[in-house]
């Protein structure tokens, strides 16, 4: 069964937790274990740091970072997507330690079985369990869950507000010295943005583009496309030709948000009283990608396709046509099902050379005749 690009984009958010868990599972157990030379300093409530029970330990750990991966990013992220930084924080921390608690509950007598051999089925195994809960090594391993809790919390944060794949690039130092890529950019801007903003005023209007690119948001992760910036109500979308996705994708992601939005236009209009459309330009070509900034770190991206990719964008209007693409995109593309149509070689602002554009449509399916 084929991996859908939101799931792929999914499972790469989730596995950091789980390895989080892990590596801070490991600093704490073997630090215990060294220290304790695999005695057991409180054998009424404690369980000994054993090598069997170090490995179902980080098994478990492997275990809970998923879970709260998975929680984080498939369920609770988007239910808290309203609240405060802090909000979140609080309330997420004590859905997690809850839960983990009860885990602590089900899985403690089977760590204690492992240690003494004990079946489960003995009322010693429970007995202890309940020993341990009132004692202070419960208290020493619900501190070491809350660590683990804020760590990944705290990633989790990072990730959401400066995206996965830039925190990914940060971490790996990927773009830490400046390299050369070729890179497709897409150009979307609202329509009658300056209406809308001064028919809504700012507070309203924020709320309608906050809507308006969740809505944009499945669409970007389906056709691999990476989110670069926000500009108000611009958004610029990039995509690495090199990876695994179809040249069309670009293209194809204009049209799903366009279908996205006409799922969502009769919503947006009774909420806002606008139906809401875009236009964008899309172009290919060489980026410098690298981290710049003294107070603030960013990666960025220079080069004359930016300043092009804007520069067709703009002209969207006056040649009238939602999407248009540059002549370098057209080359890139296969045969699809999408038409093309020449806008001429056109003179761009600040640019020697003159760039043919196209205008591009879905390709018209042919009718059948009723015979009948």
């Amino acid at each position: 069964m084929k991996i859908t690009p939101k799931a792929k984009r999914n499972i790469s958010r989730i596995i950091p937790f789980a390895i989080i868990w892990l590596l801070i599972g490991w600093l704490i157990d073997i630090t215990v274990f060294d220290v304790t030379h695999e005695q057991n300093l409180n054998s009424d409530t404690g369980i000994s740091y054993t090598i069997p029970v170090l490995i179902f330990a980080s098994l478990a750990n492997v275990l809970a970072g998923l879970i709260i991966g998975v929680l984080e990013v498939v369920y609770l992220e988007k239910r808290f997507s309203n609240r405060s930084l802090r909000a979140k924080f609080f309330y997420k921390f004590l859905i997690y330690l809850s839960l983990f608690i009860i885990i602590i509950i089900l899985f403690y007598p089977v760590a204690s079985s492992l240690e003494t051999g004990i079946s489960l089925l003995e009322v010693d195994s429970w007995q202890k369990l309940g020993r341990f809960l009132i004692s202070i090594s419960f208290l020493i391993t619900l501190i070491q869950l809350s660590v683990k809790l804020m760590v990944g919390l705290i990633y989790s944060a990072i990730s959401e507000n400066l995206g996965h794949q830039v925190l990914l690039n940060f971490f790996s130092g990927k773009y830490h010295q400046p390299k050369i890529e070729k890179r497709i950019f897409m150009f979307l801007d609202m329509k009658s943005s300056t209406t809308v903003a001064e028919d809504l005023g700012h507070v309203k209007y924020f709320k309608l583009l906050d809507t308006y690119y969740n809505i944009m948001s499945d669409p970007i992760i389906n056709s691999f496309g990476e989110v670069y910036q926000y500009i108000g109500d611009e958004i610029v979308i990039s995509w690495n030709p090199s990876k695994e996705i179809n040249q069309t994708s670009c293209i194809k992601c204009f049209f799903d948000i366009r279908d996205h939005l006409d799922e969502q236009k009769e919503v947006l209009f009774h909420e806002f009283g606008f139906e809401i459309g875009f236009r964008a330009g899309i172009h290919f070509g060489e980026v410098t990608i690298g981290e710049i900034g003294a107070l603030k770190k960013e990666i960025v991206f220079t080069g004359d396709v930016l300043n092009t990719t804007a520069r067709i964008q703009s002209l969207c209007k006056e040649l009238k046509s939602d999407l248009l693409i540059s002549g370098a995109i057209k080359e890139l593309l296969p045969h699809s099902n999408y038409q093309y149509s020449s806008k001429g070689e056109i003179e761009l602002k600040g640019r020697n050379k003159k760039e043919e554009l196209f205008s591009v449509t879905l390709e018209k399916k042919p009718t059948i005749a009723n015979t009948m």
